[in-house]
């Protein structure tokens, strides 16, 4: 990594309650438990590993404040509240020193509008083409080979990575940061049949997305046929999800890898998506519900309710299903004794 801390730095870094053991050796790269050696920093995020932090090789460990155990000679541990935000703090630092921030100006090989309008302190790299009409907030950062159509507006403190397109007219608050090949404003996929063809039927609303959003990569959001298609405040979105047009999702959801929700479907605020959920059009998933990984959603999920399975239904219901499921050769072969007795 290339970076170098000491053991008091990182405490000062994360908030360290309390500190146990002493040593001169500085942290140079960050791993597991298992696999870390003398010159790492590692971290107990997770309970089932509690076994391992005895045997770990770490310089520093980062530990919940109720972990009860010594460090070993020339080891220190780190008593924080989280220790998986407390080492997300090191690592937004260390991104920081690897990766700095752009400088601000335009890229001699950027295509900008005369009638766009780009803030002196944003960044635009090379071969990114802004449109007519366009505004680039303060301190935005559009990386190699962006397009931004005409009318788009793009806010304060953003980080627009290679390859992404924001269509025309579609908007994206302010600290929002799309991974390479994000797709804002396709159009929508919306066709009548007549006279034995599909017909395309136009999509001719925008995209809005809320302050504090992340979208991985490759994802794609439609713009709605009228109207909008909504990201709402802090949601995050992972790899290639599929959000179609007039879909509205609410405030600090997640929506794990390869998800898909058809058109003018609802979440509402702190809403989950497991990987590879497929949600049905005109459906709402309301406040805080969760939808399991794989699931096929038909119908809404009430606040605060868990489905899984395809159809989806209640978590705990679908799991005892999933368990009696694993007994039916064994009912079969004692449901054919039985037939065979009463014969």
């Amino acid at each position: 990594m290339q970076v170098v801390y000491t053991p008091a730095e990182i405490a000062a870094l994360v908030g360290a309650q309390r500190t146990a053991g002493t040593t001169t050796r500085s942290i140079t790269d960050i791993a597991s438990l298992s696999a870390a050696r003398a010159g790492d920093l590692t971290f107990l995020g997770n309970a089932k590993y509690k076994a391992q932090v005895a045997a770990t090789a770490a310089t520093v460990v980062l530990l919940p404040l109720d972990y009860v155990g010594e460090p070993q000679a020339a080891q220190v541990f780190l008593f924080v509240k989280n220790p998986s935000v407390a080492l997300a703090r090191v690592c937004a630092r260390i991104e920081q020193s690897l990766w700095p921030k752009l400088p601000p100006g335009v890229h001699p090989s950027a295509v900008v509008a005369p009638t766009a309008r780009v803030d002196a302190t944003a960044h635009i790299g090379p071969l990114c083409v802004i449109e007519d009409g366009v505004q680039i907030g303060a301190g935005t950062v559009l990386q190699a080979s962006v397009f931004v159509g005409r009318e788009a507006r793009v806010g304060e403190g953003c980080l627009i990575m290679p390859g992404c397109v924001i269509a025309a007219s579609c908007s994206l608050g302010n600290r929002v940061r799309l991974q390479p090949g994000v797709v804002i404003g396709s159009d929508g996929f919306g066709y009548e049949f007549v006279a034995g063809r599909h017909e395309k039927v136009p999509q001719i609303g925008n995209v809005v997305i809320g302050d504090d959003v992340e979208i991985g990569a490759n994802s794609t959001l439609d713009r709605a046929r009228f109207s909008r298609t909504v990201v709402g405040e802090g949601t995050k979105i992972d790899n290639l999800v599929q959000i179609a047009h007039n879909v509205i999702i609410g405030q600090h959801c997640i929506l794990c890898a390869q998800s898909g929700i058809s058109g003018s479907t609802t979440l509402e605020d702190y809403v989950i998506l497991g990987g590879q959920c497929g949600l049905g059009g005109h459906i709402t998933v309301h406040k805080g519900g969760k939808v399991g990984g794989g699931a096929g959603l038909t119908t809404d999920v009430p606040a605060g309710g868990y489905v899984n399975g395809t159809p989806a239904i209640p978590y705990m219901l679908e799991r005892r299903i999933a368990v009696l499921s694993q007994r039916l050769p064994e009912l079969f072969k004692r449901v054919e004794a039985l037939e065979k007795n009463l014969e």
